[in-house]
């Protein structure tokens, strides 16, 4: 069932949208050689907790999981796309890092991520981490009352196809509000006109995942973390997303 949101509720999910968005943002602030992933773990529970909320992947378990998640925050770093689980693994120059991250404001859950780079990275590292943001964008402009989820895939995957990266087909956006995964699920892959209908209310994730190789990922022992089978870097973006009778509102925007 495709929840159609209240004005009461988009108006906590705007309020929720931007205290993430300020979180992240900090999050990514912090990101810098030497520091471990754990480390930004804790700073991103703290500032969440600080604001009187709550994290919302900390103990969620999603489906087919073997345990909640354990953690505040997602790091995945170079070839891990998502759901990397912070731990003692230290940050090192080069490196490309995932962030994702949603917190619960008021029973109300946002979901947003952004990849970033430590310190000096690589002009390949820049370009992959670039076209990603910018497939959001493009997938977020296709989001719109009237059209339908595959309109969404059909845009991301057409604007992606001439650099030649991976997108990634096993993963995508969901929506998301009264809990981290609702329908509908969105693939960042699709046929122009196919799907359901987007409908003014609906509230979304949408996130695009690219590899700089094949599009083909694997799930770690750890039972959380995807990783690219080549070994490839990877990046990630998502943005929470209102749908209007026009164009999509984001909400987890400054």
């Amino acid at each position: 069932m495709n929840t159609i949101y209240t004005e009461a509720e988009i108006a906590l999910l705007r309020e929720g949208g931007k205290r993430l968005a300020s979180v992240l943002r900090e999050v990514a602030q912090s990101v810098r050689p030497g520091i471990t992933t754990l480390l930004l773990d804790q700073i991103a529970e703290r500032l969440i907790r600080q604001l009187g909320d709550t994290p919302a992947f900390l103990h969620y378990k999603p489906a087919g999981a073997r345990f909640p998640y354990p953690r505040s925050l997602c790091v995945s770093v170079n070839n891990e796309v998502v759901h990397g689980i912070p731990g003692s693994r230290v940050l090192k120059e080069g490196d490309i890092v995932g962030l994702d991250l949603g917190i619960t404001h008021k029973g109300l859950v946002t979901d947003m991520a952004v990849t970033v780079g430590v310190d000096t990275v690589d002009e390949t590292a820049k370009k992959l981490i670039n076209i990603t943001r910018e497939a959001l964008a493009v997938g977020i402009a296709a989001a719109r009352g009237g059209a339908r989820v595959g309109d969404i895939g059909h845009a991301i995957e057409t604007f992606v196809k001439p650099y030649g990266y991976g997108v990634i087909e096993v993963l995508g956006g969901h929506g998301v509000g009264h809990k981290v995964h609702e329908d509908p699920y969105i693939p960042n892959v699709g046929r122009k006109g196919t799907g359901p209908i987007l409908k003014p209310g609906q509230v979304l994730a949408l996130e695009p995942m690219l590899n700089e190789g094949s599009k083909e990922v694997y799930l770690d022992d750890d039972g959380y973390t995807f990783k690219t089978a080549d070994d490839k870097r990877s990046a990630h973006f998502e943005h929470t997303i209102l749908i209007t009778e026009g164009a999509a509102e984001i909400l987890t925007e400054l």
